[in-house]
């Protein structure tokens, strides 16, 4: 019985002393535990705050990717959206020019401001040695249209194809800029507000029999008619229909008139009574 109640006493010491933590082991007073806990809370406080740190960053990159694809998507969204044309043009995306090999051939393209501000236009072509355009630049009021004329120089064919099979690499484009105002033309404009400027239309040449009767011929027809009458109009003084002003310059003596006046009539008096 004794053997038995000193081992059943022994197990036990050594069954409380494995229940017993770690750090009751070393000192029995209690200052290896209350240390061994300020360095678990410490522990556990740091890797609280690296996990809050490392959550705000992840947050941050997260606002970061969903702003960036935001605007990756706006700015494909933008360049499927049709670009909104400033000016419309007649014929919209062609130049038609009569066949003749060896000379100077032209075209007409109408051109009308369809937006709510003025708009400045101008031209530019792939062959600017053997192709030019009139008027090549300018601005336009909301509403307003004009015929431009455009000139090129036909070369011979070196194996007699046909004007219909006859191709060519010109091209000319169209370019727009929205101005303030009425503002006055200058070369530079389009240069300093290059991020502002809008291709209207890329026009492909395309080449027609003048001997052929042809819609497009037609039109053609009609269209260099209206810009030569433009022109022609642009040459012309202006009419005065008001009463006439005097000028720097100019002095209008209306006594020297009546007096010739008298004059005259004198003579012719004179000369019925004699």
């Amino acid at each position: 019985m004794g053997i038995d109640d000193e081992k059943s006493e022994s197990e036990g010491k050594v069954w409380s002393l494995c229940r017993m933590p770690f750090w009751q082991t070393s000192n029995g007073n209690g200052t290896g535990s209350s240390s061994s806990l300020s360095f678990s809370s410490s522990l556990s406080s740091s890797m609280g705050n690296n996990n809050a740190y490392q959550q705000s960053q992840s947050s941050q990159l997260g606002e970061r990717s969903i702003v960036t694809s935001s605007n990756a998507v706006s700015s494909m969204a933008k360049s499927l959206l049709p670009t909104r044309r400033r000016l419309r043009l007649d014929p919209s995306n062609k130049l038609y020019f009569p066949y003749e090999p060896g000379k100077q051939v032209r075209s007409a393209i109408g051109i009308k401001n369809t937006s709510k501000t003025h708009v400045a236009f101008k031209f530019q072509t792939t062959a600017p040695k053997s192709c030019y355009m009139r008027p090549a630049e300018g601005i336009l009021s909301p509403g307003e249209s004009l015929i431009a004329t455009v000139f090129k120089f036909v070369e011979p064919s070196e194996n007699n194809e046909k004007p219909i099979e006859q191709k060519s690499r010109v091209k000319f484009k169209i370019m727009s800029l929205k101005v303030k105002g009425e503002t006055d033309y200058v070369a530079e404009l389009f240069d300093e507000q290059k991020d502002q400027v809008a291709t209207e239309q890329i026009l492909r040449v395309v080449f027609l029999d003048p001997e052929r009767a042809c819609p497009a011929l037609e039109k053609l027809k009609r269209h260099l008619a209206e810009a030569e009458a433009a022109l022609e109009a642009c040459k012309k003084p202006p009419e005065v229909t008001g009463p006439r002003i005097v000028g720097e310059g100019l002095v209008i003596d209306e006594w020297k008139e009546r007096r010739e006046r008298y004059l005259a009539r004198q003579q012719v008096e004179g000369v019925d009574s004699a």
